[in-house]
Parts: structure tokens; C-alpha cells; sequence
């Protein structure tokens, strides 16, 4: 019998690697037995295309050019020139590209899939209606987890999940509402209980994954914030390297508080493990010296309006029409004012992956992956 299931199997990796063909199903499928899926939430760092399929506004979308330019040649809705870290690590693993949850047609949730919306934030409230926030990423994760179960049965559903890598990046979007001009949020909340219910929020879902049976998990804390282009511009154009006083504040106290939580849950919660990546250091270093990393410009965009291209105005589709467009992103930190381009990405994922402890603790990506 076990022989007769394994030239099933390999009847099935041959069939599967011509056409798509649905699982065998009710627990009979052929996973191999190290397969590890990654399931990805977050916002516009990790967005690989899922706000292409809903309603909002262009400041939230990169599905038209020159995003997308370099490596898919046509834009996917990905917010750089081409891959993002979520593309790098599934490479990494051995995984195929890694779909939107969104995309319609074919699933192959047994590889895992992207649930990251650009604009997202961890609280409701953040660009509430346009964005898919992580609460909303949460429930789409149990549609799937309950897919999977009918697909797999309950037995190797709970193993695929139990094995599988949940990568976080979020927090972002939250941090621009409450630091933009004007704000009501900034006049409502103190710096610190408004941290603390971002980071309590993210808190609750990586919860409500475990409950599920998710145990393993990557994070990338926040960016020193007063380094990005866009911050620096709503300062009016500052020759400044960084603004301290938005780069030391909220990504910081974040950054701390998360820490924290993700120390406690590892204490409080059987079997949990994750991978804690220093982005703001990584981040910072590589702005402020880039030549040290193989770029030339960490001050201008490579996409974008204004003396740095600091406006973030990429492709013209946005308030401002008018844009300029660098002939290297290769060259550039920058692809557009707030986000990277795909070289910086595929730093910042060598990093993630293989990384020693005081970049990405108490473990690298891989050892998550392989373990």
C-alpha cells in the first residue's frame, strides 16, 4: 500500500508540475514531508498585489508603471521596482511565489499565501474601509486554515500549520496617522497608549494564529521613520540626514514594547518560537551609509517628485502628477519617497534568513524554516 502511495504521489508532483491539478484530498495528499508554508501579513512592505481587488484609493495601489519594472516587467501591485522581502524568503524556502490572498482563481494554500494590504495598520480605525487591516488578514487566515482542514484532513492540516512560518510586518500606517498634521489621533492618545494598543492589537492576532495552531513567526520591527523621504518632506524638505525627534520616538517605543511582548509570549505560549529582526538598525545603517552597502543614493528616490524626489507621486496617478523616474533603482535605496527599491529588499531578506542573533533573535528565518 505505501508503495502504490508513492508512485501516486510522484504521478502527481510529474501531472502538477505541467497543468493545476486540486489536492487528492481527506488527508491522502503528497506534502513533502519537510514542507514548510508561509502565510504573510502586513502592509504595503509586503503587499504582493491584494489591493489590486478592492476598493480604494491610488495612494494605496502600485498595479500601474514603472512599479514592477525590473523583475516582473509589468506592475503586479508590489510598491517597488520589483521583488519584496515575502518573494525573497519564499525563494529561500524553496517555495513558489507566494500569491495575494485576493488573486482570484487557483489556491495553493499548502505553499501558504499573502494576506499583506498597502495602508494596512494593526488598529481598525487606520484607513479604515480602504485597506484590508490585520483583523480582517486574521479572518481570511481561518477561511483558509478551514480549507486547508477540508483539503488535507484534520491531522495534516494541524501539521502544515503547526511547521508553517507566520511573517508580520505592520504598524507603519498606524504610526503616519498619528504623526501626521492635524491629527486628532495624536491630541487623543499619549505616545505610549497608543503604541500599546498597536502593538496589543498585533498582540491578539499572532494569539489568534497560535490558537489556530501556528507556532512558528517572524517580525520586522519599525524603520526609524524620520529617515524616510516622505517624513522628511511634511518637514518641509530637510537637508537633515534624519528628523531625531520622529525617528527616536515612536519607532523606538514601539520597537521596545514589541520586545517585550514577543519575550512574554514566548514564556507564556507552548512551542511558540520567532524571529525578532532589527529593521530599524539594519535600516538606519544602510541610510546612512550606503556606499558601505553598494548604493549611491540614500537622500533621493529613485521614483518620485520635488528636488529628492521626496513626493510621493511614482507613476502620476496620485494628488501630484508630475514625476521623474531614475534610470538604476539598483542604485537607490528609494524606490518611490516611502518605500524601498528590490535590491534593499533582497538585503534586508539575506539578512532576515540567515542573520546572526543581534540582527535577527533568538532565530534566523532558516532555522524556523528547517526546523
Amino acid at each position: 500500500m505505501k508503495s502504490l502511495k508513492l508512485h501516486l504521489c510522484f504521478l502527481v508532483f510529474f501531472v502538477s508540475n505541467i497543468i493545476l491539478i486540486p489536492s487528492l484530498g481527506n488527508g491522502d495528499s503528497c506534502l513533502p514531508r519537510k514542507h514548510t508554508a508561509l502565510f504573510v501579513f502586513g502592509d504595503s512592505l509586503f503587499d504582493v498585489g491584494n489591493n489590486n481587488y478592492i476598493n480604494t484609493t491610488t495612494d494605496n495601489l502600485a498595479n500601474y508603471p514603472p512599479y514592477g519594472e525590473t523583475f516582473f516587467k509589468y506592475p503586479s501591485g508590489r510598491f517597488s521596482n520589483g521583488r519584496l522581502i515575502p518573494d525573497f524568503i519564499g525563494e529561500y524556502a524553496k517555495l513558489p511565489l507566494i500569491q495575494p490572498y485576493l488573486f482570484p482563481g487557483y489556491k495553493q494554500y499548502t505553499d501558504g499565501i499573502n494576506f499583506a494590504s498597502g495602508g494596512a495598520g494593526a488598529l481598525v480605525e487606520t484607513h479604515q474601509g480602504i485597506v484590508i487591516d490585520l483583523n480582517t488578514q486574521l479572518s481570511y487566515f481561518k477561511i483558509v486554515s478551514n480549507t486547508l482542514k477540508q483539503k488535507l484532513g484534520e491531522a495534516e492540516a494541524k501539521t502544515l500549520l503547526a511547521k508553517a512560518v507566520y511573517l508580520f510586518n505592520i504598524g507603519g500606517n498606524d504610526y503616519s496617522v498619528f504623526m501626521a498634521e492635524n491629527s486628532s489621533v495624536s491630541t487623543s492618545y499619549t505616545p505610549k497608549k497608543y503604541v500599546d494598543m498597536v502593538v496589543g492589537n498585533l498582540t491578539s492576532v499572532i494569539k489568534g494564529i497560535y490558537k489556530i495552531g501556528g507556532r512558528k513567526f517572524g517580525f520586522l520591527n519599525q524603520p526609524p521613520f524620520g529617515c524616510l523621504l516622505y517624513f522628511k518632506s511634511l518637514a518641509n524638505g530637510t537637508e537633515d540626514s534624519c528628523l531625531e525627534e520622529a525617528s527616536s520616538s515612536l519607532s523606538k517605543l514601539h520597537n521596545s514594547v514589541l520586545s517585550v511582548e514577543t519575550q512574554k509570549l514566548e514564556k507564556k505560549l507552548k512551542g511558540f518560537k520567532y524571529s525578532y529582526f532589527v529593521y530599524f538598525d539594519i535600516s538606519f545603517q544602510v541610510l546612512n551609509h550606503p556606499s558601505k552597502y553598494g548604493f549611491k543614493e540614500s537622500d533621493v528616490a529613485c521614483c518620485g517628485s520635488g528636488p529628492n524626489r521626496e513626493y510621493y507621486s511614482c507613476g502620476g496617478k496620485r494628488a501630484v502628477k508630475d514625476y521623474e523616474l531614475c534610470e538604476n533603482p539598483s542604485e537607490y535605496v528609494f524606490f518611490d519617497s516611502v518605500h524601498p527599491t528590490e535590491r534593499v529588499y533582497q538585503l534586508f531578506s539575506q539578512l532576515l534568513w540567515s542573520g546572526n542573533q543581534s540582527i535577527t533573535g533568538p532565530h534566523n528565518l532558516k532555522t524556523l524554516f528547517e526546523e
